[in-house]
């Protein structure tokens, strides 16, 4: 079983790092222990956003009199939208299988182990055990809900975000630890379809990797839709030996009591790298996370890492660009290393988020003068015209050159306009260049060309 690459790992990283080995001639072997797809095509990314259309549906029908339609009274089936959330991903996992069969890439279903001598030991679901051989072996093990030492999940009173997709019935009420985007998104389904739900920050802000000002619009929308937050709070211990759970926090006036039936861990995720084989291999580790170069080669020649292994951001699109990136520096080509300045981060709950670039409190840290141009979508047409006011669209600007520093958008469908500002910034488009190209009209999309007249004193709608 020899191979030109052998990639351990079938996620969004994984599976597009075969997959262009493949079109580079390489013969290629992908290994997995579960599912085609990984996390995100089966318990991430995927079902969490078809959980999360079915909320909006609710809403919508629930909202159906502010837009002239009369319905009777909706009510949600929690087993039939779990259902088709998994039937969703079923049929994204089925994509993968074609994928594989198209481009000619072996599946081998098992526990994969890298060892020295360019060699990969697969433990078989059934048992068996074989040895591959690999010029090049891909290490794309992806990553796991992290587990906080006292928030022991038991996967049925406290819970990751994987129990989060298939409870057996919805809870009355929840308690979600941590406000990142697993977290905002659950708390949104949920609280949604009914259940009281109390998000629990640690940090001074919700999702607080995000610019301020996003932050706190997002904690306006959240609260007027019935969530309750508690933030710069810590959960230190849950009791569940009762019929639900009781949780201890700190806040900044004391310890208080919350009383719910479910805990949601939603504090992160944590690197899959335990036991499989790089200690013995000699690949270097440091802080959980695998050290590579900007071309992810491991500290041992032939033996590569990407995706939430290694330092870049744990998102499904930088492991798939991490992936194309490694195997084209493999195969020659002329390969440019990622920036991992320019990579978009999005947020799906209601209203949503999407980022990118600096914040203006890190833009205003690395020593530049700024232009801040910001449009409230109250003022859009077509946002108006949708009943989607909530939000904004912020853009951060050099003030000596002009260049788009960041941008930091919150309201409806901003996680499809957020590529237009990763495409503006990669070409290095300048202010006044985002101000004449012309935006089509009713759109979300023309808050971006506002926002930049806005930074340049030449905004018309406000």
């Amino acid at each position: 079983m020899n191979y030109d690459v052998i990639v351990i790992g079938s996620g969004p990283g994984g599976y597009v790092t075969a997959i262009r080995a493949s079109q580079l001639g390489m013969k290629t072997a992908i290994v997995e222990r579960e599912s085609l797809g990984g996390i995100c095509l089966n318990w991430g990314c995927i079902p969490t956003k078809a959980l999360i259309k079915s909320a909006q549906v609710f809403e919508y029908i629930n909202h159906a009199a502010e837009y002239g339609i009369e319905a009777a009274e909706p009510k949600a089936d929690f087993a039939a939208i779990v259902k088709r959330s998994r039937g969703v991903a079923d049929g994204m996992s089925k994509g993968i299988q074609f994928l594989m069969k198209k481009n000619k890439i072996d599946v081998i279903m098992g526990t994969g182990k890298v060892k020295p001598g360019q060699k990969v030991e697969v433990k078989g679901n059934d048992g068996t055990q074989q040895e591959l051989t690999g010029k090049h072996i891909i290490i794309a093990t992806g990553g796991r809900s992290r587990e906080l030492p006292n928030l022991k999940q038991d996967g049925k009173k406290v819970i990751g975000y994987r129990q989060a997709m298939v409870l057996p019935e919805q809870p009355k009420s929840m308690v979600v630890v941590g406000s990142g985007a697993i977290g905002v998104e659950f708390a949104y389904f949920y609280a949604t379809l009914g259940t009281k739900v109390t998000i629990v920050e640690f940090m001074e802000n919700i999702v607080p990797v995000e610019d301020e000002e996003v932050s706190k619009q997002l904690l306006r929308s959240l609260k007027k839709s019935g969530i309750e937050i508690m933030t710069s709070s810590s959960v230190e211990s849950v009791d569940t030996s009762g019929s639900g759970c009781k949780v201890q926090v700190k806040t900044a006036t004391g310890m208080q009591t919350l009383e719910c039936d479910i805990v949601l861990s939603a504090a992160g995720v944590v690197a899959n790298i335990e036991n499989i084989g790089l200690e013995e291999t000699g690949i270097k580790t440091d802080k959980g996370k695998v050290v590579v170069d900007e071309f992810y080669n491991t500290t041992v020649k032939g033996y590569y890492a990407i995706g939430d292994i290694v330092g870049g951001q744990a998102l499904a699109h930088v492991a798939s660009a991490e992936g194309i990136t490694c195997v084209e520096k493999i195969a020659g080509l002329h390969v440019d290393p990622i920036d991992y300045n320019n990579i978009p981060g999005c947020t799906y709950c209601s209203p949503e988020i999407a980022s990118v670039g600096y914040t203006e409190k890190a833009a205003k840290a690395a020593g530049y003068e700024l232009k801040i141009g910001k449009f409230p979508f109250s003022v859009s047409g077509k946002a108006s015209a949708a009943g989607a006011k909530d939000g904004f669209v912020k853009l951060i600007f050099d003030a000596k050159y002009g260049e788009l520093l960041g941008a930091h958008m919150i309201g409806a469908n901003v996680t499809e306009m957020i590529a237009e500002i990763v495409v503006a910034r990669k070409l290095e488009t300048t202010g006044h260049e985002m101000i004449k190209s012309v935006h089509p009209h009713p759109t979300m999309s023309e808050a971006i060309m506002e926002a930049a007249a806005a930074a340049y004193g030449e905004v018309i709608h406000l």
